[in-house]
C-alpha cells in the first residue's frame, strides 16, 4: 500500500506521522517547497521523498499519486491532525470491494482541533456536494483511499485546494460508491496553510465552487472503467 503525504514545512510533525504509518506500507512524502528541512527529515526516517516545485495542495497530492505504484493508494495530511495508523480501517471498504472511494470523516477531539470558520465552510461544502452529486457526505476528509488506476483515469486537473473535491465529484459522476469512516481529528502541529485564517478558508471555498461548477463528464470511455460497475 502507498500513502501520499503532501508536505509543506512539517518538520515538527513528520517524526510522529511517519512512525504511525502501518507496517509494510510505503510513505510517499511530497515536499511542496519546504524551507524547514522537511524533505531531509522524511528521507532520514525512511520515507520515499518526491519534490513538487509547483505550489498547491493538489499539485503535491497528484505528484504523489503519479509516483505511487501500489494497487490501492491512500492520502493523509502530514500535520499530525490525523493518525496514519487508522488508514487500514479507512481503506477497508476499498480493500474488501464494498466501496470505490473511502473518506475519513473528521471527528474533532477538542474544539480547537477544528476552528469554527472551518467547520462552517465544511458544512457549506457538504451541502453543495449533495446538491451537485447526490452524495450525502458529511466531510471532505483529507484521509482517503482508492485504487490507483481508476483514480488516474479520473484525469484530475485542479492543483490547488479544489483537488480533494474534484476527486469526489468526478468519482460520483463516474458512478463510484463512496463510503465514510469516522476518524479522530486532533489539533494540527503548526499553523494550517488554509484553515489557519478566514481568508485562506474562504479562498479554498471559492476554489471548490469552481470545481462544483464543472459540467459532468459524458465520455463513454469513462463509464467503462467505473470501479463499481457490474458489482
Amino acid at each position: 500500500m502507498d500513502v501520499v503525504l503532501p508536505c509543506l514545512d512539517e518538520a515538527e510533525a513528520l517524526p510522529w506521522v511517519l512512525d504511525r504509518i502501518p507496517a509494510r506500507w510505503r510513505a510517499i512524502v511530497v515536499d511542496n517547497g519546504s524551507t524547514d528541512g522537511s524533505a531531509d527529515i522524511a528521507r532520514a526516517l525512511g520515507a520515499h521523498v518526491v519534490h513538487e516545485p509547483r505550489r498547491g495542495f493538489g499539485a503535491a497530492c497528484h505528484a504523489g499519486l503519479t509516483t505511487a505504484t501500489a494497487d490501492v493508494v491512500c492520502f493523509c495530511d502530514c500535520d499530525a491532525s490525523l493518525d496514519p495508523a487508522l488508514l487500514p480501517a479507512v481503506a477497508g471498504p476499498v480493500l474488501d470491494g464494498s466501496a470505490d472511494l473511502a473518506l475519513g470523516r473528521r471527528r474533532p477531539v477538542t474544539p480547537r482541533a477544528w476552528p469554527l470558520h472551518a467547520r462552517l465552510a465544511n458544512l457549506e461544502l457538504a451541502r453543495l456536494i449533495r446538491r451537485r452529486t447526490g452524495l450525502r457526505l458529511h466531510d471532505l476528509g483529507p484521509m482517503r483511499a482508492a485504487r490507483r488506476e481508476p483514480l488516474l483515469a479520473l484525469d484530475l486537473t485542479d492543483r490547488r485546494s479544489g483537488y480533494p473535491l474534484q476527486m469526489v465529484v468526478r468519482a460520483a459522476d463516474a458512478g463510484w460508491r463512496v463510503a465514510e469512516r469516522d476518524v479522530p481529528y486532533r489539533p494540527r502541529t503548526g499553523r494550517s496553510k488554509v484553515t489557519g485564517t478566514w481568508r485562506g478558508t474562504w479562498q479554498a471555498v471559492r476554489d471548490m465552487r469552481a470545481v462544483l461548477a464543472e459540467r459532468p463528464a459524458t465520455d463513454p470511455a469513462s463509464a467503462a472503467i467505473t470501479p463499481g460497475a457490474g458489482r
